[in-house]
């Protein structure tokens, strides 16, 4: 699955060391910024799925950044300050910002703000995505959304763009759940010819669609291996 990124502002070398690598223990891409302007320039070009964001910064401060972050992106933006009286926070809330800690701060609490503010923007955007597909022309499995008229793949609320055969043969799957499709069938639904008993080239193409839809790719869950036949696309009943 794709490693959420973070950007992380802050004028404080140790503050940045200490929380970036807080972050990293816990999975995250993190990048940096040490003022305002590169702050927003760094926003923009990386497009971070959450910014920790300091108010007192050189250049720009983090109001500042924030309300112009806000004219391109809705990231979630988490505030750090040493400023946590209630009329400061509502200044930072008001400008943008989703949530507001004060320092000194536990990175412990910071890491629960940081997981809970992309659990939420994960199920909106989910359902955004979903208010967007047509019904009528989805494959809905769990977390797994394959929208064929729009030529797309959904997982966890994020598109997974797939390359024509790697969609052809999820969606061939899909639409015949839990029945076992032979490799020769694919072979020659998708490529138009006999296999002849070379299967690698969809071996290859199932590999590479687990590694992007599967937590574990080694222990999937959506595509089974069906040894000596083919493939089965796992879909609950009911």
């Amino acid at each position: 699955m794709t490693q959420k990124k973070i950007l992380l502002v802050d004028d404080d070398d140790d503050i940045r060391e200490i929380v970036t690598l807080y972050l990293r223990n816990e999975g995250y891409n993190v990048v940096t910024a040490d003022d305002g302007i590169k702050a927003v320039c760094m926003a923009l070009s990386e497009q971070p799925d959450l910014i920790i964001l300091d108010i007192m910064l050189p250049g720009m401060d983090g109001i500042e950044v924030c309300q112009e972050i806000r004219n391109s992106l809705t990231t979630p933006i988490i505030f750090l300050s040493c400023k946590c009286n209630p009329a400061e926070k509502s200044i930072g809330l008001f400008a943008g910002g989703d949530d507001y800690i004060g320092k000194p701060f536990e990175p412990i609490e910071l890491i629960a703000r940081v997981k809970a503010q992309l659990r939420r923007n994960s199920i909106t955007k989910k359902q955004e995505l979903q208010e967007n597909v047509s019904s009528e022309n989805t494959i809905t499995c769990g977390e797994l959304i394959i929208d064929i008229g729009n030529y797309c793949v959904i997982i966890n609320g994020e598109t997974i763009p797939l390359p024509p055969k790697e969609f052809q043969i999820l969606t061939m799957l899909a639409q015949n759940p839990n029945a076992v499709i032979s490799n020769e069938q694919l072979f020659q639904d998708l490529w138009g010819t006999e296999s002849l008993g070379d299967y690698r080239t969809i071996m290859v193409h199932v590999s590479n669609i687990r590694k992007k839809i599967e937590t574990d790719p080694k222990k999937p869950v959506f595509i089974q291996t069906i040894k000596g036949v083919g493939y089965k696309f796992n879909m609950p009943q009911g």
